[in-house]
């Protein structure tokens, strides 16, 4: 889980609540190396909160299934890429790290089965 150092208001404000939930096969410091010039990161540097280790599991599947559970906190925000271009990044949430632990931990135990987030009691049911 990735931690964004933007200065942008929703970033600023939300600085313990914005994660980005992303699954990579790779190095995550190679990941973000460059992410002050990526939309993806919303054009700003990042910090490396958590990384969970997950074993004989499809990448494209959990990723779809950790932004599924996380649906009703997805960060509905526009950026400007360096280009001009506007980019729609889509992997930002505005959700405690502990309830991204519980929603990894139920995913490893099995227990995940049909679980969403809910934000206005910040838990998953």
């Amino acid at each position: 889980m990735l931690r964004n150092k933007s200065d942008l208001p929703v970033a600023a404000e939300n600085r313990d609540l914005l994660h980005k939930i992303d699954v990579t096969g790779g190095s995550v410091e190679k990941r973000v190396a460059n992410s002050k010039l990526d939309p993806t990161f919303l054009m700003a540097d990042v910090e490396i909160v958590t990384t969970y280790e997950l074993f004989n599991i499809n990448r494209v599947k959990l990723e779809n299934l950790l932004h599924r559970i996380f649906e009703a906190a997805r960060l509905d925000i526009e950026i400007k890429d360096r280009f001009g271009h506007t980019v729609t990044p889509r992997e930002w949430f505005l959700v405690p790290l502990f309830a991204i632990d519980e929603a990894v931990e139920r995913i490893r135990d099995g227990s995940i089965k049909g679980m969403s987030y809910q934000p206005e009691a910040a838990s998953l049911r």
